[in-house]
């Protein structure tokens, strides 16, 4: 009985000793955890307390303007107000009255309301789209109740806007959201979920001139979500306005010569250097499209699977170039010594090379002329001879001189073809479908690239390009869509193109010729100051109608203005119809220019 007694009092007295180690062994190891959580893991528990007690409220930057060579706007932002739902905040048994009063204060359908919530946050993640484009009545009744709305917000997008719609569409391009891979790479230089950025055109090629910096509001909100205090504030900072070199009358005048035509472009430049004035492509679309806050697949669909390829630029796509191409061909003849200026040939109604029998367009011939009277009556056989005598090397090396099979140099020049000369070299290669050695170049070949056919392929842009050489005096300018001191423009954009004096003489004179007394002759007019010119009737080598070309500059002999007028699948004529294209863009020019 007493030892009993004795092991119980032992007992006893072991009990404080065990509480007191277990009270150490929880102290411990909540000092561990505090230190580990004050010391080791310190900065990032309180980089998240300050997420949850800190929010950061971004300020997107307006974006730069896009200016006519006059100041006039081609391109601006447009701000528009949206409601948003911050799920955090609202609960679903919350959100039937807020629903509700949202529905009645704004005129919103709550099916919609519903429908909308139901679709979860947005990219940026953290809030809920309910509404887009509210009027302004809309949202000063909101912000009049804004305090009774919890966890519903209305804020302001800043959205690219085209006061002229269509017009320039190729030219200025268009922004849209980035991408989430994008995101990846361009957080980094500062862009956010909800940014935009340049996609196409002028838009994507002065991106960073234009698009400005991000700002914003640093708010502490306590564990509601209720803004306590502003803990700072700093502005966005606007993007900078952009001159163009367009000139918004001539732009407008060249696609109303368009309009009529199932597609086409005009291109006009100053020759001195290169500042395109018009840059017209048909079929068109307005880059207003991409501005909108929501698209359905079905739009997008519409736009990007039409087969009449609107957002594709026919300035910068090669097509079969036809008799404006003969100034080339008189140039290789004239550089290779085989046929200087004072060069006269005898013109038949046709020509054979191979097995083919090459026709002159009139089907008789016009008789023994030289280059001038060649270029005036556009005779193929004429340039068959030169073409074929010179050889594909000459023709090639000209075509280079004139700035061809290459690009532009124009800053959307992504967006852009080189085209295509052909030569034995070329057609040894396997022309770009064949086996190297199998399509051999062949007689037939020379004469059809001798008049721009078949294996002859240039853009309106590059003979604009090209033409501006003649009118000029001699120089390969390079286009440009922007003025003022860009980065871009910094450089010397323009070279002596190798050519003799009397080469460079007798083209412009033959080109004048045209206009004052052959196939261009329909271009004179009392609104038209003397100028040259070539029409161009063109077989399309992909199976299409005929295309149509005229290609000209003005006034004679020292060009101020170059205009080239393509009418794609248009079959009659350059003479007929892309010809009156260029002289209402050469009109309105003389109209507006100073005196």
């Amino acid at each position: 009985m007493a030892g009993t007694i004795q092991q119980r009092q032992t007992g006893l007295r072991q009990q404080p000793l065990v509480l007191l180690l277990v009270v150490l062994l929880f102290c411990g190891v909540m000092v561990s955890r505090l230190v580990w959580m004050q010391l080791l893991e310190g900065a990032r528990y309180r980089e998240l307390a300050d997420e949850n007690r800190i929010r950061l409220v971004p300020r997107s930057p307006i974006r730069g303007r896009l200016l006519d060579r006059k100041g006039r706007v081609l391109a601006t932002s447009r701000l528009s107000y949206s409601l948003y739902l911050e799920p955090r905040l609202v609960g679903n048994e919350d959100w039937p009255d807020l629903r509700d009063r949202l529905a009645r204060l704004l005129n919103l359908d709550p099916v919609q309301l519903d429908r909308e919530r139901q679709r979860g946050p947005g990219r940026d993640g953290f809030r809920t789209t309910l509404a887009l484009d509210l009027r302004p009545e809309q949202v000063l009744r909101f912000r009049e109740q804004a305090l009774g709305l919890k966890g519903a917000q209305v804020d302001v997008d800043i959205l690219r806007f085209y006061p002229h719609g269509t017009l320039a569409a190729h030219a200025l391009g268009y922004t849209q959201p980035i991408t989430e891979a994008e995101y990846e790479t361009l957080s980094e230089r500062g862009y956010r979920i909800r940014d935009r950025i340049g996609r196409t055109g002028v838009e994507a090629a002065y991106e960073s001139h234009l698009r400005g910096k991000w700002g914003g509001q640093m708010l502490e909100v306590n564990a509601m979500g209720e803004v306590q205090r502003n803990l700072g504030d700093r502005p966005s900072v606007a993007g900078k306005d952009l001159t163009l070199t367009l000139d918004l009358d001539l732009q407008r005048a060249a696609e109303t010569a368009l309009a009529d035509k199932p597609g086409g472009a005009v291109v006009a430049l100053d020759p001195k250097d290169g500042a395109i004035l018009a840059l017209a492509s048909k079929p068109g679309f307005d880059p207003n499209f991409f501005s909108k806050l929501i698209t359905t697949q079905k739009e997008y669909d519409a736009l990007f699977s039409n087969p009449k390829k609107p957002l594709l630029s026919r300035a910068m796509n090669p097509y079969d170039p036809g008799s404006t191409w003969k100034p080339v061909t008189a140039m290789a003849g004239m550089e290779s010594g085989k046929f200087p200026p004072e060069t006269k040939l005898h013109t038949t109604a046709c020509i054979t090379y191979g097995g083919h029998c090459f026709p002159d367009h009139n089907g008789v011939g016009f008789g023994h002329i030289g280059y001038a009277d060649a270029l005036r009556h556009s005779s193929n056989t004429f340039f068959y001879q030169v073409g074929v005598g010179a050889g594909s090397k000459a023709l090639k090396q000209a075509a280079d001189q004139l700035g061809f099979q290459q690009k532009t140099g124009i800053e959307i020049g992504w967006e852009e073809s080189v085209g295509l000369v052909g030569d034995e070299a070329w057609a040894a290669a396997g022309r770009g479908w064949a086996e190297p050695g199998t399509v051999p170049w062949i007689p037939e070949d020379m004469a059809s690239a001798s008049i721009g056919q078949s294996v002859v392929q240039i853009t309106p842009l590059q003979l604009a390009r090209a033409y501006a050489v003649f009118a000029n005096g001699g120089w390969l300018v390079t286009p440009h869509l922007a003025q003022g001191t860009t980065d871009w423009l910094d450089a010397d954009h323009r070279r002596k193109v190798a050519m003799k004096p009397s080469t460079l003489a007798t083209i412009r004179a033959g080109l004048r010729k045209v206009v004052s007394a052959g196939t261009g002759f329909g271009l004179n007019g009392p609104d038209i100051p003397p100028a040259a010119g070539k029409t161009g009737t063109a077989e399309d080598s992909t199976g299409g109608p005929d295309h149509a070309w005229f290609s000209s500059y003005a006034p004679y002999p020292n060009g101020e203005i170059v205009v080239v007028a393509f009418a794609q699948n248009t079959p009659g004529g350059g003479s007929v119809h892309a010809l009156p294209m260029a002289k209402a863009v050469l009109a309105e020019w003389n109209r507006t220019r100073p005196d």
